[in-house]
């Protein structure tokens, strides 16, 4: 297994940046840094001394988001919502990358297809950082995170429909479908690093209730539960603290990592039953190499 530069320490605060440690020489790539829970892992890790690479759809906005990063910093074009994108992405990478944060994502919204006819949550927060993760991994050196959430319980996969071209669609059953295939991605990513003898982590983590942007396309009833719900929310800062959590501490492959009880500090969290089915994880991973024309890099 990897080396790692070690962990949060138990009785850090809230503060993403208080007891991460150095993570100098370090490149990091951040997918969806431009705001919310990704700006907050860059500024982070960036802070702790790693170069920061901010993956954004809008570089403008990435720019800006850049300004607010305190460290070595690069802002690149990714369009999580097309696969061309993502090639071009990970035909220019040209260097060893120590973590891929696999964090950006949609929530929520309604039925609308990316580029290549996918259903935008399953084709941004799945195949988007499927294709991404597989055709970079030939340069990571520690590990993979994604950013999943426990909206994946209680959902379903339909490997029949993934794309809810016979089902009725439901935003937020989408939305399910798309953060239980982050976990199961996580789950069989980890078994084929492990079986080709590849030091290299894959873990996955949930902010828990935290309050960023993901939900502004809810219907009127729902957002106003949701901006009620925000005041007990965590902030953005605290909600980052678990993907820092999966980053950086000495983890074992393929381990889940959420908010604690405890001043919300990270340890590790409960799957679903069916996020933890290394069947289901493998009939996905054959249907997402079908669905990119992507595949594991390493036999």
């Amino acid at each position: 297994m990897a080396s790692s530069p070690g962990g949060l320490r138990p009785s850090a605060p809230r503060s993403p940046r208080a007891g991460l440690p150095r993570q100098d020489g370090r490149t990091v790539i951040v997918t969806g840094a431009s705001g919310g829970l990704g700006l907050q892992t860059a500024r982070a890790l960036a802070a702790s001394g790693a170069r920061v690479v901010l993956a954004v759809r809008d570089t403008a906005a990435g720019r800006r988001a850049a300004e607010s990063v305190p460290g070595a910093t690069e802002v690149r074009r990714l369009d999580l919502a097309s696969l061309a994108s993502v090639r071009r992405f990970a035909e220019a990478w040209d260097r060893p990358v120590g973590v891929l944060v696999n964090n950006a994502g949609v929530a929520n919204v309604p039925l609308r297809r990316t580029e290549d006819g996918f259903e935008v949550q399953f084709g941004t927060n799945h195949l988007g950082h499927f294709a991404l993760t597989c055709l970079l991994l030939p340069w990571v050196t520690d590990r993979v995170v994604t950013v999943a959430s426990n909206a994946h319980r209680g959902a379903r996969l339909s490997l029949d429909d993934p794309h809810w071209e016979r089902r009725a669609y439901r935003a937020s059953a989408a939305y399910g479908q798309s953060k239980l295939a982050n976990l199961l991605f996580t789950l069989e990513l980890q078994r084929l690093l492990d079986a080709a003898g590849r030091p290299v982590r894959a873990l996955a983590a949930h902010p828990g209730a935290a309050s960023t942007g993901l939900n502004r396309h809810l219907g009127p009833v729902l957002g106003a539960v949701a901006a009620a719900g925000r005041l007990v929310m965590r902030s953005p800062e605290a909600g980052a603290l678990p993907t820092l959590y999966a980053a950086t501490r000495d983890l074992p492959g393929a381990e889940y990592v959420g908010p604690g009880p405890r001043r919300g500090q990270p340890r590790p969290a409960r799957r679903s039953g069916s996020a933890a089915d290394p069947v289901l994880a493998r009939r996905l991973w054959e249907l997402s190499e079908r669905l990119t024309a992507v595949r594991f890099p390493f036999g």
